[in-house]
């Protein structure tokens, strides 16, 4: 039997890793089919946006979120849809795709379990069998496994990187960590130790082999960006790892090239992401990283992000230590406590070091993400189970009769001169005694470990129990309230019919329904239009972008929740139905309303009321407009300043309808400034339009030189002012408008001319 064993072994670790997998899916799908009677659903609403993206993927639209929108961005993990698109192609429709993302979230977490289990190797054999029943103890780190989103895969994905790394690691031919039974091999078989040199490293790991399992390991990482772009952190600790194993046994040239091979792949589809981002949507960055991180607020302060990101960055760390991995202070911290014994042993440090890089890399890099603290802290969840495995390393240290090799040990290790064997036999006799007592003083000490790492494990597991309880609970509760809100109103859009859905909080809308939609959030995409950067200027800003989408595309149904969005329902809605949600913990709100949409104030393009017969535009500057701004450089006074607003008033026309129009907020003394072109013909005249809650004096320069003041009347509706421009200005100016006595709202500026009788209207800028 123990000469089998090692044949037995993986066998058996298999089984029993799968059997605490299913042990723990099982807790959670069935208390999710107990809230829902039976019906598959998911605790988080996003889980259906991966299925959106799939579904579309298996009908040939990939990395599309709605079927004719266009290239996507807003899906971070740019693999995981392809992987349910397998599932809906052979067969899992509608809900049920949630059984097929239950098996890929099953399968792999047992891969990752399994590659887990070879980084404990260093302590034992047996020391892996520590690791199931650790890395699945934590309540808040099993419900983002089962919950649908890519968590579980991605851990998948990161145990091939890893294996992939440790491969070429082993093949180098660099020193291995020494195992238990290394150990004793070597307390009783000295005289048959070698010193091991470059040269037989070479030869075992011949370069060709070399350079293929750092190319292997190079795609591994690729795939592993591709499916969380936070696991750059990942790629680049496993390709110094991978490194510095080269360089020990082959030098550094062969460190590099090792560097090279294992990095470059990530870094490569890393460029190929944000190239295809700038070609399909105009921006380098995900729509993701544009919503959600504090980076890329315009109105925020340096220091205002600073403060944010440290606030988040501790967030990351008393939210896990002081609640998820505990239900009272201070025994959250035992699982950080034995994950940093790994580090004080030899055998295990490389790894530990390892570890460790990634999980203080990867809470460093998502702390940067303002959504961070919502989704029950899924997205520190990949840090949480590196830290659980080497949690699980560090009790196996306690536990192991061989844990620590000793500085005798060490010293054993190196070839003994002739005088220095003779000392040490004439010295044996008076060291028998010695051994003995040494060797009861160790038997002592490592049951004093073994009572330890007992108490530690039932001092945990006594404070973790009720989260595991409350998160199981949660995950069943979470998923009869998707299903009662997210899925009923996705099905009453699809009854209904609609055109296309604008919606909020996207959820399972669009599936369910299976309907065409427009996210204003901005992460679904919609063409080249950047709504994204939209949301994070204002509401206003985004309606200027519905304002460009042709009339008979526009969505004709909202389905949102009324509280997040201010006017929008008010003015831009009819109420048709409300969906509400009874006991909600994590939903957006208590109802998703359903909304027949009237976009009639919308109008883009128009001149100004005040443009007389004789005139035409030759620009426009439509301020809050992303595009128009960006078409004409456009600069609003930063930070704290150029608040985006809208109004809806009457049209001065007087045609009896109300007109939209967004703009900025300048404060007074601050300038806001856009490059125009210039009259050619005849006399120019600058026009501005804004909603004048009080009179106000605009400075107005073009290209540095005065040219004049706005003179701005309080009004209840839009208010116009113009002025003339000077003769001679270059076809193209800046133009620089300042507030001279308190703040205004600029919402559009046009550059008028009169042309010569029979001469035609330049196009608008851009067009």
């Amino acid at each position: 039997m123990v000469a089998a064993w090692p044949r037995v072994d993986p066998v058996l670790f298999a089984a029993y890793a799968g059997a605490c997998v299913l042990y723990a899916a099982v807790a959670f799908y069935s208390a999710m089919h107990q809230q829902t009677g039976g019906m598959w659903s998911a605790p988080l609403d996003d889980v259906f946006i991966h299925f959106d993206y799939a579904r579309a993927t298996a009908r040939g639209y990939p990395f599309e979120w709605s079927e004719g929108n266009g290239f996507s961005s807003g899906n971070t993990s740019l693999s995981y849809p392809f992987v349910l698109a397998l599932g809906y192609l052979v067969g899992f429709r509608g809900v049920l795709l949630m059984q097929w993302a239950a098996i890929v979230a099953c399968t792999s977490t047992l891969g990752f379990l399994l590659v887990g289990a070879r980084l404990l190797e260093p302590v034992g054999r047996w020391a892996k069998y520590l690791l199931p029943p650790v890395a699945l103890s934590i309540g808040a780190l099993d419900w983002s496994l089962f919950s649908g989103m890519e968590n579980a895969f991605h851990l998948g994905v990161w145990a091939l990187a890893t294996l992939a790394a440790l491969s070429v690691a082993r093949a180098a031919g660099a020193p291995r960590e020494p195992t238990a039974q290394t150990t004793r091999t070597a307390q009783t078989t000295r005289t048959a130790r070698t010193t091991r040199t470059a040269d037989d490293a070479r030869a075992a790991a011949p370069p060709k082999r070399l350079a293929h399992l750092g190319w292997a390991a190079g795609l591994a990482g690729a795939l592993l960006y591709a499916t969380r772009p936070e696991s750059v952190v990942c790629v680049a600790a496993l390709s110094v790892y991978a490194a510095i194993a080269v360089k020990r046994a082959h030098g550094a040239r062969a460190a590099i090239a090792t560097l090279l091979r294992t990095s470059v792949p990530g870094a490569l589809a890393c460029l190929a992401q944000a190239v295809a981002n700038r070609v399909f949507t105009g921006e380098w960055a995900a729509s993701g990283a544009i919503a959600k991180l504090a980076l890329n607020n315009p109105y925020m302060t340096s220091s205002e992000k600073w403060n944010t990101y440290e606030f988040l960055a501790t967030y990351v760390v008393a939210r896990n230590t002081n609640h998820h991995f505990s239900d009272a202070l201070p025994w959250g911290w035992l699982v950080p406590a034995l994950a940093l014994i790994p580090l004080a042993s030899r055998r295990t440090r490389g790894v530990a070091a390892l570890l460790w890089v990634q999980v203080v890399g990867w809470l460093a890099l998502v702390a940067l993400n303002g959504q961070v603290r919502w989704q029950n802290e899924r997205y520190t969840m990949p840090a949480v189970a590196w830290l659980l495995v080497l949690a699980a390393m560090g009790l196996a240290l306690l536990v192991a009769r061989a844990a620590w090799a000793s500085s005798g040990e060490r010293r054993q290790e190196r070839p003994e001169s002739a005088l220095a064997g003779i000392g040490a036999r004439l010295g044996a006799l008076s060291g028998i005694a010695a051994a003995a007592r040494g060797g009861a003083l160790s038997r002592g000490l490592w049951c004093a470990r073994v009572a330890l790492a007992l108490a530690v494990a039932a001092l945990f597991w006594a404070h973790q129990l009720p989260r595991m309880r409350d998160q199981i609970w949660f995950f069943g509760r979470a998923s009869r309230n998707i299903r009662d809100q997210h899925l009923v109103a996705g099905k009453l859009l699809g009854q209904l019919d609609v055109r296309r859905v604008l919606v909020g909080d996207a959820g399972a809308l669009l599936y369910a329904s299976d309907r065409p939609g427009l996210d204003i959030i901005g992460l679904g995409g919609y063409h080249d239009l950047p709504f994204a950067r939209a949301g994070v200027h204002g509401l206003g800003a985004s309606l200027e972008l519905i304002e460009r989408i042709p009339a008979d595309d526009r969505p004709d149904t909202l389905a949102i929740y009324p509280g997040w969005w201010g006017d929008l329902p008010a003015i831009f809605g009819r109420r048709i139905a409300a969906i509400p949600v009874v006991g909600n913990v994590i939903c957006g709100g208590a109802e998703k309303v359903i909304y027949q949409a009237d976009w009639s104030p919308l109008a883009h393009g128009e001149a100004p009321a005040s443009m007389r017969e004789d005139e035409r535009v030759v620009d426009e500057l439509d301020v809050a407009d992303l595009v128009s701004e960006r078409e004409h450089g456009y600069a609003f006074p930063r930070p704290q300043a150029g608040f985006v607003g809208f109004s809806v008033l009457p049209d001065p026309r007087g045609s009896g309808h109300d007109r939209f129009d967004a703009g900025r907020v300048i404060p007074g003394g601050r300038s806001e400034a856009a490059r125009l072109r210039a009259p050619r013909e005849g006399q120019g005249r600058l026009v501005v339009r804004t909603a004048a809650p009080r009179a106000a004096t605009i400075r107005a320069t073009a290209d540095g030189r005065e040219i004049g003041h706005l003179a701005l009347k309080r009004g209840d509706g839009w208010t116009e002012a113009s002025l003339d421009l000077p003769e001679g200005l270059p076809e193209t100016f800046t133009l620089t408008l300042t507030p001279v006595d308190g703040e205004w709202v600029d919402h559009h500026v046009w550059i008028l001319d009169r042309p010569a009788r029979g001469a035609g209207a330049r196009p608008l800028a851009g067009q």
